[in-house]
């Protein structure tokens, strides 16, 4: 049996479907860190931020923003262009391909940078700019590029931390304007041509075999002057010890004279007589060394001088050790002659 449809009922249901219809379309659930821009009757509205929001369906239409992407396929990168009505305003990276660039000594390089961005006002970059991410990236190329063209190959390898920061520092003020803070840039990578980088690896190669020629011939200059330092310091002591021990001869050779001078007494006579005895002395203890290099040993005339001397002491006193001897047992009455002769005869023999 058929139940006939009042009109009321049918408009009944008709409003609760065009009711559900507005309430699916007017809610709006936004998510953290997100918002959306709304524009009534064509012209901005509001900005929706997160949590539940209600917009008036087919008056209030959310307005898309155009976003630019890379994808890295192998060594490749891809472009891919969206329309989100959604805008994330987390800090962002754009990785994008790399850059020729030619620096001032003429040397073109391919660099491939990082870009970190953060959107800070939604209505600027959506109103202010028509393609927020294809204007950033445009503008990191072109600053990269300004930046890098005013800098020497080897000052850009020890410089990447002040090319990231000028490049940041041109960005600021451009990127504000769309309503976009530029993070951080980074220069990620910096690729020569072939022939550039075999000259830098022999220059590195010849650098530092110089750096191990100068150590090596620090290293000998310091050897030879610790060497120098040490044959000095023992030349001095050699010679101290020389100085020393002829102070030492010559005092005991005046010892032995006096001594020797005491005993007979210290007429002229006397003291000709025990120095000529004393050169001779010397003299005839010399006679090995000189005939050491040679057969024969020529000995002067005034050789006999000091030997008729000589006779003439012994004949006279016997010997100075025997007089000195004498001397000091008549005036000490010991038996101290022996040790004292024992010192005269050391000191005489030419010690």
């Amino acid at each position: 049996m058929d139940l006939p449809i009042s009109p009321g009922l049918l408009i009944s249901l008709i409003i609760v479907v065009i009711g559900i219809l507005i309430i699916s379309k007017g809610l709006v659930i936004v998510r953290q860190s997100e918002v959306m821009v709304i524009e009534r009757l064509g012209s901005f509205h509001r900005v929706l931020e997160s949590g539940i929001n209600i917009i008036v369906p087919f008056i209030e239409q959310p307005r898309a923003i155009t976003m630019l992407r890379y994808r890295k396929m192998g060594e490749d990168y891809t472009a891919i262009t969206t329309d989100e009505t959604r805008i994330d305003r987390r800090e962002t990276v754009m990785d994008f391909p790399g850059q020729p660039v030619v620096t001032t000594d003429n040397v073109t390089v391919r660099i491939n940078g990082a870009l970190y961005y953060q959107i800070i006002d939604p209505k600027r970059a959506v109103y202010e700019v028509e393609n927020m991410s294809q204007a950033v990236e445009v503008l990191a190329k072109t600053t990269l590029r300004s930046v890098v063209g005013k800098m020497e190959l080897d000052k850009l390898f020890e410089s990447r931390a002040e090319v990231n920061n000028e490049i940041q520092a041109a960005m600021e003020e451009p990127a504000s304007k769309w309503g976009v803070k530029i993070s951080r840039v980074e220069v990620q990578d910096i690729a020569m041509p072939d022939e550039v980088e075999s000259a830098m690896r022999l220059q590195m190669a010849a650098e530092r075999k110089r750096r191990a020629t100068v150590t090596e011939a620090e290293g000998e200059k310091s050897a030879a002057i610790a060497m120098a330092q040490g044959q000095r310091e023992s030349s001095i002591l050699n010679a101290e010890g020389d100085k020393e021990s002829a102070i030492l001869r010559a005092q005991g050779e005046q010892e032995s004279i006096k001594l020797v001078l005491s005993a007979i007494g210290d007429s002229e006579e006397n003291k000709r007589t025990v120095v000529g005895y004393l050169l001779g002395q010397s003299y005839i203890k010399g006679l090995p060394n000189m005939a050491k290099d040679g057969e024969r040993v020529f000995v002067p005339y005034e050789s006999s001088a000091l030997l008729g001397s000589m006779g003439m002491f012994r004949e006279m006193a016997g010997s100075p050790e025997d007089t000195v001897a004498s001397h000091l047992k008549n005036r000490n009455g010991t038996r101290e002659s022996g040790f004292q002769s024992g010192v005269v005869g050391g000191a005489a023999s030419g010690q």
